[in-house]
């Protein structure tokens, strides 16, 4: 299970430094194995350059080696993924996961030769976000399957769909004789089936992290029926917060700020409404505070 951290900002609109280091140590605490940034949770498309980099440099201080840094690449060309992967790689990054250009009418070669131009050019291990729903674009099973023949350092699909969807994904890369890793995200929908559909894990926000750590560790250990209580009393949060991307990016923060003992000051997206909050606080009060899998799974 990876969290992928949310940005925050203070109240003159800039990042918020203590922020992002109370969701490392607090996610690490949950059992992170990896902490991804710069993903549609952190808000990527509304972060100048030079943002990026900072929390590129804050992340990587934080989490002093503890865990894996996965950052996602994001740019419209080429040379402007590949100076942020170069960025990223030197500052520690073990993994990159590359998001396609926001370009949306062009053909799936035109993704794939993108994507292939990208990992040709990195220093790292590299995935991609393959998100239709969210992006607007994806490749075919067949796609993933050439192009990690092609790149050698591609070893890694992030999913965004259906466990459905992500299961037929799996079965065909696996027709076509490949074992890619895949994870899902979608903030844990579906958490039980996308394991038993064979994911290797999920990326997801930290809004509900650590009971979601503690469903896959569940499920790992062979106790499905725990898996499936804890998911079902996780599964109203999820929901609420992913209505949309504004509703993670404005409630969804808000419930894992309010967990781990923090307000968010600024919005950069959409404000919140008054019975937004309400709604926000409760889900916040019936997860309770941020903890550990042990603490969860002692509950």
């Amino acid at each position: 299970m990876w969290p992928v951290l949310y940005a925050y900002f203070d109240a003159r609109n800039q990042l918020d430094r203590a922020a992002l280091r109370t969701q490392i140590n607090a996610t690490i605490a949950a059992g992170a194995r990896s902490i991804v940034i710069l993903g549609l949770a952190t808000e990527v498309n509304r972060l100048t350059h030079a943002e990026k980099h900072q929390l590129i440099d804050w992340a990587s201080e934080d989490i002093a080696s503890r865990v894996p840094l996965v950052v996602t690449i994001t740019g419209d060309t080429v040379n402007a993924q590949v100076a942020l992967a170069d960025y990223a790689v030197e500052r520690g990054a073990s993994w990159l996961i590359l998001q396609p250009p926001s370009i949306r009418d062009k053909p799936e070669s035109f993704y794939f030769d993108f994507f292939a131009a990208v990992m040709q050019r990195t220093r790292a291990p590299v995935g991609i976000q393959n998100a239709p729903e969210y992006l607007g674009v994806g490749l075919s099973a067949e796609s993933i399957v050439a192009l990690a023949s092609r790149c050698p350092n591609f070893r890694l699909l992030k999913g965004e769909g259906p466990a459905t969807t992500i299961q037929r994904t799996i079965d065909r890369l696996r027709a076509l004789g490949h074992t890619l890793p895949v994870f899902n995200g979608r903030g844990g929908q579906e958490l039980v089936d996308n394991l038993r559909a064979g994911c290797a894990g999920l990326i997801v926000a930290p809004d509900t992290f650590d009971w979601q750590v503690a469903i896959q560790q569940a499920f790992a250990n062979g106790l499905e029926q725990d898996a499936e209580a804890l998911y079902t009393q996780t599964l109203p949060a999820i929901v609420f917060v992913m209505q949309s991307l504004d509703a993670l990016t404005c409630y969804g923060k808000r419930i894992a700020a309010w967990r781990m003992g923090f307000d968010v000051q600024h919005d950069r997206g959409v404000a919140p409404t008054a019975f937004g909050l309400e709604c926000a606080r409760r889900f916040a009060m019936q997860l309770g505070p941020s903890r550990s899998q042990t603490g969860l799974n002692d509950t």
